[in-house]
């Protein structure tokens, strides 16, 4: 397959016009290069998952002329992958536990070094409580772990790059600086408290197993990217071409959220919209 890419969204709301523009786009995409559109749900988060948010993000896009092989992936079935990466990870020193809560974090990170971000594509970025001097050894325990950057970036080796056909929210291309990566993302959770794996490690083993070829999504997913790069490096998964999007917005310019369901798709479908209002509205 030349051409294989992916719609992943979570069943803990109604798809809105930003999910409408990046499933049609990226099955149109996948169409004209006579390849493969997949379909997949996001449910490692169990606590906001519901089966009738599920069912109607399979309505919506079938609404709106979206085909997709069958049977759908359901990231929470596939927990034993995830674990199995973990284990990799952790058994070459790159994981250590964290027993940080986020008010633990929040704390350590409200005074932060002078010039250094506080948020990164994971949120606040980790200042390294937990991080131990050595790698810990023995059985990977049950609980939340995070990747050591600094020990990470060093086991990468050659630089970490890929190929991006869209672009950035400010143009920004493939390039990855290690040093931004140190600082302006930290030590990321891969392993999260009743949710198994991270959104980061989960799409990685899922995107190569389903051999996705072009990832296509928003621009506000451009940063995270770096981190799915080097995790795509260090389990020896292939890298897949990057086309981040631009985003669909309000009239005051922020960015659609599952809780504007004003916008949302079934409700434009309620109005009478057809599927071709939908593409117009949103520019495709």
């Amino acid at each position: 397959m030349n051409f294989a890419t992916r719609f992943a969204p979570s069943p803990t709301g109604p798809l809105h016009l930003g999910h409408a523009y990046s499933a049609l786009l990226a099955h149109d995409m996948a169409t004209a290069a006579g390849g493969l559109f997949h379909l997949r749900i996001d449910d490692l988060d169990q606590s906001r998952s519901r089966t009738s948010w599920e069912e109607q993000i399979y309505d919506d896009l079938a609404w709106l002329g979206i085909n997709w092989p069958h049977p759908v992936w359901r990231q929470s079935d596939r927990l034993p992958t995830y674990r199995a990466a973990l284990d990799q990870l952790w058994h070459r020193g790159l994981l250590y536990p964290c027993t940080c809560t986020r008010a633990d974090i929040r704390a350590a990170a409200s005074a932060p070094q002078e010039g250094a971000p506080l948020h990164g594509p994971d949120g606040l970025i980790y200042p390294g409580t937990c991080r131990p001097d050595a790698p810990p050894t023995g059985p990977m325990p049950d609980m939340p772990l995070r990747l050591d950057m600094r020990r990470a970036l060093a086991a990468a080796g050659t630089p970490v790059a890929f190929t991006e056909t869209g672009a950035g929210p400010e143009g920004e291309t493939g390039h990855i600086e290690p040093a931004d990566m140190i600082t302006s993302v930290g030590d990321v959770a891969l392993a999260r408290p009743g949710m198994g794996a991270s959104y980061h490690l989960s799409i990685v083993c899922d995107d190569a197993e389903q051999q996705i070829t072009h990832v296509i999504r928003g621009q506000d997913l451009f940063s995270a990217t770096q981190i799915h790069v080097l995790l795509q490096r260090l389990l020896d998964l292939p890298t897949p071409v990057y086309h981040h999007h631009r985003l669909i917005r309000d009239d005051t310019g922020k960015r659609l959220a599952k809780r504007d369901d004003a916008r949302a798709i079934a409700t434009y479908r309620d109005e009478g919209k057809t599927p071709a209002d939908i593409r117009a509205m949103v520019g495709l």
